[in-house]
């Protein structure tokens, strides 16, 4: 079985800054991580490799830095790492990122299960894994805690408002992956992280993989931001103080001051 996780790096902070002229990230000066979501996907796929004896590749599209995140997961025990890197990715949105990584993994040829992240910390869209198996006509099965392969049946306990499903499908087919709530993030050893230097790191440009550049970049993204803005701080809430009486008159009061009720 072949399985493909998509990965990605991202800034290791909230306080992110935009550019207020193409509306994406600045990402000079700010270290970087591998998104946590895709951490879980990569365990995911390796615990699967464990169980199957699968083949494993992980793909990440960004600048040549985003290197570091395929050697953590060449390190963590992954068997191929592949970078999408070309000045005509720059600026993709998830259509244009999904198109991209899409024709990655049609190089690849034959995947049999595909694994993402829910989403990226640096974006929270959740639309790159479903755009992905759009792109290569599969079936998926997003917002998953737990994966199982038997043959060519995919197991899947997805979360749910108020619960989870259990659901299956027949490979190929993507899976998007959540954190669990006791989940924590495996790291390799430093034995681990020298051997990892040693490998190599396949590096694919648009031309590569086939892409059409109308296709990609900031001109092939159909989504444009109109506005970045800070939202407004909030006022700071008052505090009542009184019996449960005179906290009731004075919830009323507020509620007809505010409109909510009429007398």
């Amino acid at each position: 079985m072949n399985i493909v996780v998509c990965i990605k790096q991202v800034p290791d902070t909230t306080q992110v800054k935009v550019d207020p002229q193409t509306g994406t990230l600045i990402r000079a000066g700010v270290p970087s991580i591998l998104n946590p979501y895709d951490h879980f996907a990569l365990e995911t796929a390796l615990a699967l490799k464990e169980k199957t004896g699968a083949e494993v590749t992980v793909i990440s599209m960004g600048p040549p830095q985003a290197k570091t995140v395929l050697r953590l997961a060449l390190a963590l025990g992954t068997d191929r790492g592949i970078l999408l890197s070309d000045r005509a990715f720059a600026g993709s949105d998830t259509w244009a990122t999904s198109y991209a990584i899409a024709r990655a993994i049609k190089k690849i040829g034959k995947a049999d299960l595909i694994l993402c992240g829910m989403m990226a910390i640096d974006g929270d869209t959740a639309q790159t894994g479903p755009g992905i198996a759009q792109q290569l006509h599969l079936p998926q099965i997003t917002f998953c805690e737990h994966v199982a392969v038997s043959g060519r049946k995919l197991t899947a306990k997805k979360l749910m408002d108020g619960g989870h499903e259990i659901v299956e499908a027949q490979l190929p087919a993507l899976c998007t992956l959540v954190l669990p709530a006791d989940y924590k993030p495996a790291f390799p050893s430093f034995p681990e992280i020298a051997a990892a230097q040693e490998k190599d790191l396949e590096l694919w440009t648009a031309a590569d993989v086939g892409a059409d550049e109308n296709l990609l970049g900031l001109k092939g993204s159909p989504t444009r931001v109109d506005r970045v803005y800070a939202p407004p701080q909030r006022a700071r809430g008052t505090v009542h103080q009184g019996t449960a009486a005179e906290l009731v008159e004075k919830l009323v009061c507020i509620l007809k001051e505010e409109n909510f009720i009429k007398c």
